[in-house]
């Protein structure tokens, strides 16, 4: 997907990343490959793929995209 644009927030920085269907995603940089790797990830020698706070907004992203179609996903944390 390519990047189509870098904003900020509260929450830091977002890149806009644009699918095929012209849709425009904003996600975290350390979630795409434009990012270095954290080093939280790096010590953890390939055995953690993603920092745990990272973990914790992808599935709060899941939850509201869920809410959002009507279903909601199970959730078991």
């Amino acid at each position: 997907m390519p990047c189509v644009g870098r904003r900020f927030n509260r929450h830091g920085e977002r890149l806009l990343l644009q699918t095929e269907d012209a849709t425009v995603w904003s996600l975290p940089p350390q979630w795409t490959d434009l990012f270095s790797a954290d080093p939280e990830v790096v010590m953890g020698k390939g055995r953690a793929l993603m920092r745990f706070a990272d973990l914790v907004e992808l599935a709060d992203l899941v939850d509201r995209l869920s809410s959002k179609s009507g279903t909601r996903p199970r959730c078991d944390l």
